[in-house]
């Protein structure tokens, strides 16, 4: 959840000013013109829910939804706002900013503060978080949980296992190609090599793969790196995968940078996300689903 983007509060004012005008606007047009209101930047039109959703539509989304039910703005067709007597009041009270406190007194408030479950002690912050990304934090909790329990128990198994990890991921990513072709090198002269994925049928274009059973306190330094680059360049190769259950030092992150051969690294932490992400040694475990009115059945 991204404190960069406005909250849902902090949009009143922009909505109200956007439909000062007395037009009639669609809800799309509306959202981008309360967006440039509000001066957003480009950093936090990009933030995202879980969902997929950009941040800034949910926001001003749940915006419209608390100034039409207090009647601040209404809907003189299906998806099409403007401003009400109310909204213009509204808005002239409170040019510096409008809270759900400025709201409780407004008709219709209360029968909305009612199905929304608002406790009125409740912070501004809480009272206009949204189901959506309370959903999001609370999977995004859950997702940190798992993932340091991950790492506990990658840590945990024999480097063999944590090689084989790594290669699955890579090819549940997508590497490999249609016939998925990967291998585990033998534990001994491996030549720094720990894995190799075939991209091709022919295997003209391979990823050679590194991976390093840390504790997830311990650094992978630039030694290490250097090897891995060396043992590429044994290969012939100039792109590889170095992986580790600790993370990198800055030193080693500024090699990999440095050099012409393309290494990835990833870290734990990077490692877990993808794991979760890619469902390789996780399940589901539950799945919500979400609904909404259909408009199209009311017409």
């Amino acid at each position: 959840m991204s404190n960069n983007v406005p909250t849902c509060q902090e949009f009143f004012v922009p909505v109200l000013k956007t439909l000062s005008d007395g037009e009639t606007r669609l809800r799309t047009e509306l959202i981008e013109l309360v967006a440039a209101n509000a001066k957003l930047t480009s950093v936090q039109r990009s933030e995202t829910l879980s969902s997929g959703q950009k941040c800034y539509v949910n926001r001003i989304g749940w915006a419209l939804t608390y100034l039409l039910n207090v009647k601040a703005i209404s809907k003189p067709a299906r998806a099409q706002f403007t401003i009400t007597e109310v909204g213009r009041d509204l808005l002239e009270q409170h040019l510096d900013g409008i809270t759900i406190n400025d709201l409780i007194n407004l008709e219709g408030f209360k029968d909305f503060k009612t199905r929304k479950r608002i406790k009125s002690t409740a912070s501004p912050e809480l009272e206009v978080s949204d189901p959506f990304e309370r959903i999001d934090q609370g999977v995004l909790q859950i997702n940190e949980e798992v993932s340091a329990e991950l790492l506990e128990r990658l840590h945990a198994q024999p480097p063999v296992f944590f090689e084989q990890v790594v290669v699955s991921l890579l090819v549940a990513m997508g590497y490999g190609g249609a016939d998925a072709r990967a291998t585990i090198t033998q534990l001994t002269n491996d030549y720094g090599i720990d894995g190799v994925i075939d991209q091709d049928v022919l295997g003209l274009s391979r990823i050679y793969i590194q991976a390093k059973r840390y504790a997830p306190s311990s650094q992978v330094g630039r030694p290490d790196v250097q090897s891995f680059v060396g043992a590429l360049q044994g290969q012939n190769s100039n792109q590889g995968v170095f992986i580790t259950t600790g993370s990198f030092s800055q030193g080693a992150k500024q090699y990999a940078q440095s050099v012409s051969t393309h290494v990835i690294l990833i870290d734990g932490q990077r490692l877990t996300e993808l794991m979760i992400r890619y469902k390789v040694g996780v399940t589901v475990k539950q799945i919500y689903e979400i609904v909404e009115v259909d408009e199209n059945f009311f017409e």
